[in-house]
């Protein structure tokens, strides 16, 4: 095998090993900035502070307030009032973004990365949130077949 090649390959999987070593928070905690291939800075808040429960009750995003904060899977989760801090303490799990609150289509993809909280769906009651316009249409073409991917890798990506 061409020397450079193999040094090309071992390169690779050196890299491939050691990112799995870090695995993603089951969280979205990404602030902003960032890009498909570059990470924004972590935080400690959830959905870049979104409130989770306004996409359903408001059918729109919501940011979240200070004064309603509740912490659950690791992460602070922010909302626009005590009904909505107390709907979700009563069922997070039915407000909370599927994978976490990453980019949907991005699990699909097999790519854990940040979302914009204005790309969103709503889907058989439950939320998905995309990384920008250009992928959230990518998504509705074919929202179904994106669902059945991630469902079937986003606990594998989360332990990469």
């Amino acid at each position: 095998m061409n020397p450079i090649k193999s040094f090309g390959i071992a390169i690779a999987l050196g890299l491939a090993a050691a990112g799995s070593l870090h695995a993603a928070p089951v969280i979205n905690t990404f602030g902003e900035g960032g890009g498909y291939f570059t990470d924004p800075k972590r935080t400690d808040t959830a959905i870049r502070g979104y409130d989770p429960v306004a996409y359903f009750t408001d059918g729109k995003p919501v940011k979240g307030s200070d004064k309603f904060v509740h912490e659950w899977m690791g992460a602070k989760w922010k909302f626009a009032s005590q009904d909505h801090l107390d709907k979700f303490k009563a069922e997070p799990a039915k407000y909370a973004p599927q994978y976490g609150g990453y980019c949907a289509y991005g699990i699909a993809q097999g790519n854990v990365v940040k979302i914009e909280p204005d790309q969103w769906t709503v889907v058989d009651g439950k939320l998905y949130l995309n990384y920008d316009a250009d992928i959230s249409k990518k998504w509705k073409k074919d929202t179904a077949g994106y669902i059945t991917k991630a469902n079937g890798s986003f606990d594998k990506l989360i332990k990469k």
